[in-house]
């Protein structure tokens, strides 16, 4: 049976892979911080249930000291020159998408269509978290497709995969600890401070308020907390749920769909949202770490708009 836990393992000796190619590049100024974040991060995948959580707590303030104090950086890979680079463009064309293009599918095939293969009594993907585990076989199918496809190791995979980790830094694993914190904000009951707040704030039998405080909120939480998954829960036990869906009889399902599409406006204006503003940034090596930002302004703005008008129309029975 494959397991999430197996996936985790993968992950864990991807990431001390690249630690290790990072210790051997003495071009790196930072090759042992840089290293030692790498190694530390494959270590968590690897072992963290195994761990006593107070040696958790300390890799995770490790992890933290070493990105805060700049303990990340850049050095020398092994690249073809721009001109191989054209030329193996120009040879692959739209193959190149390929593998990409894989992962989508290969996750729709393991997580619906052969969810329930089995061999006798075993099934082939645990019963726990199926999807996750599909997406993480789908990564491997699409990096074997492109070694076939490039005609190049898996090992040359992982050396041009650390040029862009290290690119990356410290933001590639800030959405993973982003999504957590909404559940966690839930269970703290945050929602519920966040609805005895609004109720004091605005007029709640005015649904058009309501729904305006909703989308915004949704928006803004989002721009604070990076992702619109992490708001989510907040501002729906806050506000969606107890104003809209209860006092206001609001129709759940498409009042949860736009809801999310407003928290993704605020995705597109924040920094927090690293996967998606910072790093396109580092990778096309822009001068300006928020020029992405500036030119979502124009699409996020209006759209969000749109949503608070939808929401309005749409969401009440």
């Amino acid at each position: 049976m494959i397991t999430l836990q197996l996936i985790y393992w993968l992950a864990g000796a991807y990431l001390l892979a690249v630690a290790a190619l990072g210790l051997r590049d003495r071009h790196n100024p930072r090759r042992h911080t840089t290293a030692l974040f790498w190694a530390l991060l494959g270590l968590m995948f690897l072992a963290a249930e195994r761990l006593p959580p107070a040696v958790v707590g300390i890799v995770v303030v490790a992890l933290a000291c070493l990105a805060g104090f700049g303990g990340l950086a850049r050095g020398r890979y092994d690249e073809p020159a721009d001109e191989a680079k054209r030329a193996e463009a120009t040879r692959l064309g739209n193959r190149l998408f390929w593998p990409a293009l894989l992962i989508p599918g290969t996750v729709v095939l393991f997580a619906v269509v052969l969810k329930d293969l089995r061999w006798g009594e075993v099934f082939l993907l645990g019963r726990e978290q199926t999807t996750l585990v599909a997406l993480g076989l789908a990564c491997v199918v699409a990096a074997v497709a492109a070694c076939r496809l490039t005609r190049q190791t898996p090992w040359s995979a992982v050396e041009q995969s650390r040029r862009l980790i290290d690119a990356v830094g410290w933001a590639a694993i800030l959405p993973l600890l982003l999504a957590t914190l909404g559940g966690v904000f839930a269970a703290a009951g945050v929602g519920e401070a966040v609805a005895e707040l609004v109720q004091r704030a605005i007029p709640v039998d005015n649904r058009f308020v309501v729904v305006l405080a909703y989308a915004l909120g949704m928006a803004l939480f989002t721009m604070v907390m990076g992702n619109a998954f992490a708001a989510f829960p907040v501002m729906t036990a806050g506000i969606g749920l107890p104003l809209l869906v209860q006092l206001h009889g609001a129709d759940a399902a498409p009042l949860a769909a736009i809801g999310m599409l407003s928290g993704y406006c605020g995705t597109l204006l924040t920094p927090m949202a690293a996967n998606f503003n910072l790093v396109p940034a580092a990778l096309l090596e822009l001068r300006d770490p928020n020029a992405v930002i500036r030119q979502q302004v124009a699409t996020a703005l209006p759209l969000l708009a749109c949503n608070i008008v939808l929401m309005y129309f749409i969401v009440f029975r």
